[in-house]
């Protein structure tokens, strides 16, 4: 070995399967958990629909995304809305603020959504229908007024 060489030592330590603390550490503790802090809570399928509208009528997603939730004249009237994108704010991603539903009779839901893009508020209605299968379908799309600049 020559004097600009430095000797490394590496010392090695046996670890078991049943080891996993450092060798030198005797605390028992471990570190703990991590505990997801955002843990979102399932959606209620007018609420799972009302964010899957939100997306398309503002440009976020296609129209065919709404096949499976939309029926009949709803799919027809959601792809004659949908490309003018109603919902659609400028430089931010509208939200839904609140999203509340009504049970009229068994397998019915009305319900209303509240969304917030910047300072704009706008509101949006619809009915869900429970189908033989189980899955739920709107029947038909409110068409909301057109967007005036400036109101």
């Amino acid at each position: 070995m020559s004097d600009t060489e430095t000797s490394r030592t590496h010392t090695t330590y046996d670890r078991t399967a049943a080891t996993t603390r450092p060798p030198a550490r005797r605390d028992p503790r471990r570190p703990a958990r991590v505990i997801s802090q955002r843990r979102r809570p399932s959606l209620q399928p007018h609420e799972r629909f009302a964010e899957q509208l939100l997306a398309v009528l503002s440009g976020l997603r296609p129209v065919h995304s709404m096949l499976g939730q939309t029926i009949g004249e709803a799919y027809d009237q959601l792809v004659h809305l949908a490309p003018t994108t109603p919902l659609r704010a400028r430089n931010t991603t509208p939200v839904i603020r609140t999203c509340r539903g009504f049970h009229p009779c068994p397998g019915v839901v009305e319900a209303w959504a509240v969304i917030a893009a910047g300072n704009q508020v706008r509101a949006m209605a619809f009915r869900l229908e429970q189908s033989p299968d189980l899955d739920r379908h709107a029947p038909a799309l409110p068409t909301p007024p057109p967007h005036q600049p400036g109101a």
